[in-house]
């Protein structure tokens, strides 16, 4: 992923309605879930879901599907795992970090050794 879609994808997150939104989307898995349900789950008026799902969906994190009358919205997987890569790319230095109750890196743990 380049800087300039990381940088739509993190200011469409960048709102609480709208991490909410695709935080659903994300343990909804790839079946989805129709706007009125989005809407219903999130207590978000259906005008304003409709914003912040154009939002998410420019930003590439959020595809719609039609399914009968309702549209099915999906979180794009995709560009969530383009997303983490981005911003872990260069993590640590090239080095290995240390597990996830240690927010230190091994690299720098070293240097605060030396």
């Amino acid at each position: 992923m380049d800087t300039k879609p990381a940088i739509a994808a993190l200011a469409a997150l960048a709102q609480e309605s709208r991490l909410a939104t695709y935080r659903l989307l994300v343990q909804a898995g790839p079946a989805g879930l129709p706007a009125t349900r989005i809407a219903e789950a999130l207590n978000v008026p259906p005008s304003s879901l409709s914003f912040h799902l154009k939002e998410l969906s420019h930003a590439g994190l959020v595809v719609p599907r039609q399914d009968g009358r309702f549209i099915i919205y999906s979180a794009n997987f995709d560009t969530m795992n383009a997303l983490l890569g981005f911003l872990t790319e260069n993590c640590c230095g090239g080095n290995p970090c240390t597990p996830v109750g240690n927010a230190s890196c091994d690299s720098a743990d070293a240097a605060a050794t030396n």
